[in-house]
C-alpha cells in the first residue's frame, strides 16, 4: 500500500495512492461503503497502524477491489503521512556521512578560529574523529515529534540561525509494539517507510553540541522534521536496502546514494532501542543521512528560496521551499 494523509473539506483524511499516484482512495469513505473493514481503523494513519495486521489486510483488499471513492491528488493538499508520530528517534546509519561530515565540520571550525592558538587546538583535537561507540551501537538522538512538516510546505528557517542545511534520510514506521526484540525478528515490527528531510540549523547545532547533550535547537524548530509524501508498507517496498536516494536543489542534483550502504540497519536500530524498553506502534526510526546526503558534506548550504527535493526509489519525491528570516 502507498498510504497518504490529505486534507479534504478542512479535515485530515486517510488515503491510498492508486493509478500511478494520480488518484487517492478515500479510505474512510470506502470502508464505510464496503462494511468489511474494522470500524475506526481508517480514521487516521495512526488508527490504521494501531489496528494491526488483520486490519491492514482488510484495507489492502479494499484498495485492490478498485471501487472505492477517489479524489485527484492535484485537487487536495497532502499532510505528512504520519502527522503526529508517538515518538521519533533519529539514528546514524551511514558511515560515509559521518566521515564526510566530520571532515567538513573540522574545516568549518578552522575557518571560524579567531587566532593561531585556536587553530592549533582544533588541528590537534580528536573531536572530529568518528567515535568508537558508533561502530559498537546504533546510537540515536530523540527528535521532536511535534515539529513535523508536510510535503510542499514552505519551511521558515529559525531567526537564530544563518547556516541552513538539508539531510537526505528515510524513516521506518513502527507497526507493532515489542520489548527486547531479537534482531532476526525486528523487521516484523515495521509497518512501512517514508522519506525524511532532517533539516538542520548547522551553526546552532555545532554551538550546542559542545555541551554533549545533542543537537538541541540545531534540529528542533517548527517544520524541522519533514516527512512524506507517503508511507509505503513493508510488503510493497521490496528490499529496503536496495533503494536509490537523490537530493536536488532548484532542480540540480546535489546528492546521490543508496540505502544498501547502511552500516547499522533498521533491524539493528529496533533491537537496540527495544532493549529493556517497549517500542510502540506509531514511532518513527530515522535512518541517518546517506553518504553525500547533506550540504555539510560537500559545502553547499541552503539559501533563501531554495527548493529541496528528496527522491527515494519506490517511495517518491519530498519537496519543500526554504525561506530565511533575518537573524535576531
Amino acid at each position: 500500500m502507498r498510504l497518504v494523509t490529505f486534507v479534504r473539506d478542512g479535515q485530515e483524511a486517510l488515503g491510498a495512492w492508486v493509478d500511478g499516484d494520480r488518484l487517492i482512495v478515500d479510505l474512510k469513505a470506502a470502508a464505510h461503503t464496503a462494511g468489511a473493514v474494522p470500524p475506526g481503523c481508517c480514521e487516521s494513519m495512526l488508527a490504521l497502524i494501531d489496528a494491526g495486521p488483520e486490519a491492514w489486510g482488510a484495507v489492502r483488499s479494499l484498495i485492490d477491489r478498485g471501487d472505492g471513492p477517489t479524489v485527484a491528488t492535484n485537487a487536495v493538499s497532502l499532510c505528512a503521512p504520519l502527522p503526529r508520530p508517538r515518538q521519533f528517534r533519529d539514528f546514524l546509519g551511514f558511515e560515509e556521512h559521518l566521515v564526510n561530515a566530520f571532515r567538513m565540520a573540522r574545516t568549518l571550525r578552522l575557518s571560524q578560529a579567531r587566532n593561531e592558538a585556536e587553530r592549533a587546538a582544533i588541528e590537534s583535537s580528536n573531536a572530529f574523529d568518528i567515535p568508537a561507540i558508533w561502530y559498537e551501537s546504533p546510537i540515536y538522538y530523540t527528535a521532536s515529534h511535534l515539529c513535523i512538516a508536510a510535503p510542499e510546505a514552505e519551511i521558515t528557517w529559525p531567526a537564530y540561525s544563518a547556516i541552513m542545511d538539508y539531510e537526505l534520510e528515510f524513516a521506518a514506521v513502527i507497526g507493532r509494539p515489542g520489548k527486547d526484540v531479537p534482531r532476526e525478528r525486528a523487521l516484523d515490527h515495521v509497518f512501512g517507510f517514508t522519506i525524511f528531510n532532517d533539516l538542520s540549523a548547522r551553526d546552532e547545532q555545532m554551538r550546542v553540541m559542545d555541551g554533549k547533550l545533542g543537537p538541541g535547537k540545531g534540529k528542533e524548530f517548527d517544520g524541522s522534521n519533514v516527512l512524506g509524501p507517503c508511507i509505503v508498507t513493508l510488503d510493497e517496498i521490496g528490499d529496503p536496502y536496495a533503494l536509490e536516494m537523490v537530493a536536488r536543489i532548484n532542480g540540480e542534483e546535489v546528492s546521490r546514494g543508496n540505502s544498501s550502504a547502511m552500516h547499522h540497519r533498521f533491524e539493528d536500530m529496533i533491537a537496540f532501542a527495544a532493549r529493556g524498553q517497549t517500542i510502540h506502534a506509531g514511532e518513527l526510526f530515522g535512518s541517518g543521512t546517506v553518504g553525500s546526503g547533506c550540504g555539510l558534506e560537500h559545502g553547499r548550504m541552503l539559501k533563501d528560496g531554495d527548493v529541496v527535493e528528496l527522491e527515494m526509489e519506490r517511495i517518491g519525491i519530498l519537496r519543500n521551499r526554504i525561506r530565511r528570516v533575518a537573524m535576531s
